[in-house]
């Protein structure tokens, strides 16, 4: 099955997966409106930071979810 079957199913199926991934897209407009400013103070490159290891997480936690779905029904 091609992972992107699979993201679909989790998404129609897997509520801890939806959530992660609309929290992932909220980071990811978060760090967007960030990069669109010329210069960031020293509080906002420690939270652009948080943000960008935030949403390395959810993605890594998706992955694995994944992963998981795939093992389950292969």
């Amino acid at each position: 099955m091609k992972e992107s079957e699979i993201i679909n199913i989790l998404r129609s199926e897997n509520d801890e997966f939806r959530r992660i991934e609309e929290e992932h897209r909220k980071l990811d407009k978060s760090l967007d409106e960030m990069i669109k400013k010329r210069y960031l103070t020293a509080e906002e490159e420690v939270e652009k930071k948080k943000i960008q290891k935030q949403k390395l997480q959810y993605k890594d936690r998706m992955a694995e979810l994944i992963r998981d779905y795939n093992k389950a029904h292969a």
